[in-house]
Parts: C-alpha cells; sequence; structure tokens
C-alpha cells in the first residue's frame, strides 16, 4: 500500500500548491518596483483578511516574534500588564513581559479550561497598561471569548493585545469594534503557507501608547515598519518569497467567494467550524473523550486518550499506518491529549480520511470496540446538517 502524508498538525499546516507555485517563481529583488507593488497587495489584502481599518504590518519572524514586538513596543520596564493563561501559549506572554521587566500579573484557567469571566473583571486593574491573551489556547484547542473581555476592557485606559496566529481564520473578530489594539497572526497557519512571516493589526492607541514606552526595540521596531510600509517596502530584507506565497493564498481565499476577499475569510472560517465539529462528532462516537468541550476552537481538537494509555502512541500509530501527521499534547499535557487541526487547507474529505484512519487506530492500537464506519457517519450527520 501506497502512503500519502497528510499533514494534521495546527502548525505549521498543508500548504496551497499555488502558493508553493508563487514561491517558486519569487526571482525579485526587494528594493523593486515589482517587489513594492506586491507588498502593498498583500497589506491592503491582510487589512481586509483581519478585518480592521488600523494598520496592519508583516514582519519576517515567527508569530513569537510579533508577540515579542506587542511587549517591547508597548511597554515600559516596571509597566503593570496582566497575562490571561491558560496553556503553553498563555504562558509565553507571561515569559516575554518578564524578559522585559513588565510587572506582571496572571490570571489563569486550568488547562482545558477557558476563562470565567466575572474572576477577569475582578484581575483587571486601572494601573494595567496592556492585557495578553489568546484568542486560541493551541495547545489544549480552547477558544477564549475575545468579544467578552474586549467589553471589560473597553472604555479604559489599558490596551488590549490578542494572540490569534490561530485564531485568524478560525474564528470570527470585529477588531474595530470590539475595540482589539493588536491583534496578531502567522503564515504557517490558516493562510497555508510556510512559517517564516508574522502580522499584526495596530490601533491608534498603540501607536500613541508607541510613543511613551521606553523599552528598547530595534529590528522590531513598529513605528519603522510602518514608516517603511507606506511605501512598500519593510524596514529590513522581507522574506520574498513567503511575501509572494501569501499573496497567492490570499487571492485563493478570495477566489472561494468570487473574488471577495471579506466573504472568502468568512467563508474559511465556517469551513473551520464545519470541519471541526464533524471530527469531534466522530471522535465521540469512536468513544474519545473531547479534552476541551466547554469551549472547543476551530482550530484545533483536543482529544484524551484512555486512562493509562500514552497519546503519543495514537500519534506514532496514526503517522506509522497511515502517514497521517497529528500533534502530542504540550507541557503537562504530553502524553495525556493528542490535537488535530482543522485551521486553513483542510476540507471535510480531510476530515473524513482522518475520521476513517482514526477508526483503525481506534480498533487495532487502543483496543476500543469499534464498528466501522461510525465516526465517518456521525461527521457525515454534522455536515448535512451544518454545510448549506
Amino acid at each position: 500500500m501506497i502512503r500519502k502524508t497528510r499533514l494534521f498538525t495546527p502548525g505549521p499546516t498543508p500548504l496551497l500548491p499555488a502558493a508553493q507555485f508563487a514561491m517558486a517563481a519569487a526571482d525579485m529583488h526587494h528594493r523593486t518596483p515589482e517587489f513594492r507593488a506586491l507588498f502593498l497587495k498583500v497589506l491592503a489584502q491582510l487589512k481586509v483578511f483581519v478585518g480592521t481599518q488600523n494598520d496592519v504590518l508583516l514582519l519576517s519572524c515567527s508569530g513569537t516574534g510579533a508577540m515579542e514586538a506587542s511587549v517591547s513596543n508597548l511597554t515600559s520596564p516596571g509597566d503593570k500588564v496582566l497575562v490571561l493563561t491558560a496553556g503553553k501559549f498563555g504562558e509565553r506572554w507571561t515569559g516575554l513581559a518578564k524578559a522585559f521587566g513588565c510587572d506582571v500579573d496572571v490570571h489563569s484557567a486550568p488547562y482545558g479550561d477557558t476563562f470565567d469571566l466575572a474572576e477577569v473583571k475582578k484581575a483587571i486593574k486601572p494601573e494595567h497598561r496592556v492585557i495578553y491573551m489568546q484568542a486560541t489556547e493551541t495547545s489544549t484547542a480552547v477558544r477564549h471569548d475575545v468579544e467578552a473581555i474586549a467589553k471589560l476592557v473597553k472604555g479604559t485606559d489599558t490596551l488590549l493585545v490578542v494572540d490569534g496566529i490561530t485564531g485568524l481564520g478560525t474564528t470570527h473578530f470585529d477588531v474595530d469594534g470590539w475595540g482589539i489594539d493588536v491583534l496578531i497572526g502567522g503564515s504557517q497557519k490558516a493562510v497555508m503557507i510556510p512559517p517564516g512571516l508574522a502580522y499584526l493589526s495596530v490601533s491608534e492607541r498603540a501607536w500613541g501608547a508607541m510613543e511613551k514606552s521606553k523599552n528598547p526595540r530595534y529590528y522590531f521596531d513598529l513605528r519603522k515598519e510602518r514608516k517603511n510600509a507606506v511605501k512598500g517596502e519593510s524596514a529590513y530584507t522581507p522574506a520574498v518569497a513567503l511575501v509572494a506565497g501569501l499573496g497567492a493564498a490570499l487571492d485563493y481565499i478570495a477566489g472561494q467567494a468570487g473574488g471577495d476577499l471579506e466573504k472568502g475569510r468568512i467563508a474559511l472560517v465556517n469551513n473551520a467550524e464545519v470541519n471541526a465539529a464533524a471530527t469531534r462528532a466522530g471522535l465521540v462516537a469512536l468513544g474519545f473523550t473531547l479534552f476541551a468541550p466547554k469551549a472547543p476552537a476551530a482550530a484545533a481538537t483536543a482529544v484524551a486518550v484512555p486512562e493509562g494509555m500514552d497519546s503519543g502512541a495514537v500519534v506514532k500509530a496514526l503517522k506509522a499506518k497511515f502517514a497521517l501527521v497529528t500533534a502530542n499534547g504540550q507541557g503537562e499535557m504530553q502524553g495525556k491529549i493528542f490535537r488535530v487541526a482543522h485551521l486553513g487547507f483542510f476540507d471535510y474529505l480531510d476530515t473524513i480520511a482522518f475520521l476513517g484512519a482514526a477508526e483503525h487506530i481506534a480498533k487495532d492500537t487502543l483496543g476500543l470496540p469499534v464498528t466501522y464506519g461510525h465516526a465517518v457517519a456521525a461527521a457525515q450527520k454534522v455536515y448535512a446538517e451544518q454545510a448549506k
């Protein structure tokens, strides 16, 4: 039997063929009219994809670089900030803020849970300069209620910064209406290209805060990027091929809705929602336990394995038998859960393929009482009801 590798990790995600072709053909210098036209086009598209009238900047780095930029550009040593964390990526905010000398208050929820809004309201203090949070906690496949937390912050002097690296393209945001000051995305997620680019929307309130920040910054000085972006340039050497690939990916998303990128973005989010719901239904039908049933993300699904079993065995079995690559748990959840993604270049038939493989692994590796077809049938029912 031949095996086709299928990537079901929540980043990197499967590459869009059109983006691969564009990257292969991106033989241009970055200080030329050709690249400036491409860069300006992609920046304009990103504003539509993010859904904002604010500036959107593009950085040659992973999403963590944009996270760092949102700390170094917005804070000064000694500033009080609040981190909302419920997993490994929430914890990353704490490490970044401390690295730049911030006085960090942390409000935590257990892994697999989201935040109690009443408790968040109590945790927010007038002296907090910035609140840092995730839209989706990728390590646990939990989605947080960004809109509700934004309402708690609106009308205050506190800035709201959201890691939307797996949230963008899987969650509907009203960036300007809710008052999100910085929203961060990454190239290896819903936009279907390799790692290496981060993008972020920046509000006028955030630009004003940058003029008061005393933290050092050089490569990640967002003011330099804003100044150069107007001319169709980045402050430093950009990842030219990735920018070309991103442009092709955004064209593809628009093409899924007749050339309308805003509608294409909505369709992309809805696609992730349907595939996530179908996957959850199929896995439950097999007897698996969902790790985050109260606030499940559309970006990925986290699944708990039976007591006494290592989730790594499931990940290894899927790869060994079907060349299907999923993700183990992270941090304290390693060995306890596995994660399967739905963001970006996944469709309903990919979901069916995964669940068909999962039926075999559940029966042969885990010894669960599986009847072939149950998981697939459960997913088909969800698809029939939701994808209309």
